[in-house]
C-alpha cells in the first residue's frame, strides 16, 4: 500500500512534466527550481519522501538539499517525516485520516 501512495503522489506533482535537469541544479538556479514547487498539490508528500529517504541532491518539496540537511540536524528526533508532515497537513486542512486517505486514492 505504501508504494502505491508514493506512485500516486508523483502523478499529481507539478514537476511531472518538467525536465529533471531543471530540478537538480546548484547555486542560485535552485531558487528558480523551488518555484516549480510553489502551489504543488503534493509538495508535502514529496518533501516527506526526500527527508525520510535522505535524498541528498535536488529540490524536493520546495527545499534544497542544504535546507533539508539543516532541518534533519534540527530535528533528529523525527522517526517518520511522512507521518509528521501528513498529520500536520491533515490538521491544517481540518480533515481526518480517513478523508485524507480517500483524497489520495481519488486524487
Amino acid at each position: 500500500m505504501e508504494n502505491n501512495n508514493k506512485v500516486d503522489w508523483r502523478v499529481h506533482a507539478s514537476c511531472r512534466d518538467t525536465d529533471p535537469d531543471e530540478l537538480f541544479v546548484r547555486g542560485a538556479e535552485q531558487n528558480r527550481a523551488k518555484l516549480v514547487c510553489m502551489g504543488c498539490p503534493v509538495r508535502t508528500e514529496c518533501l516527506a519522501e526526500a527527508l525520510d529517504s535522505r535524498i541528498s541532491f535536488g529540490v524536493w518539496g520546495g527545499m534544497t538539499e542544504r535546507e533539508r540537511r539543516a532541518l534533519l540536524r534540527r530535528r533528529p528526533d523525527v522517526g517518520s517525516w511522512q507521518e509528521l508532515l501528513m498529520t500536520a497537513k491533515r490538521e491544517f486542512a481540518g480533515i481526518d485520516a480517513e478523508e485524507a486517505e480517500d483524497a489520495v486514492r481519488v486524487g
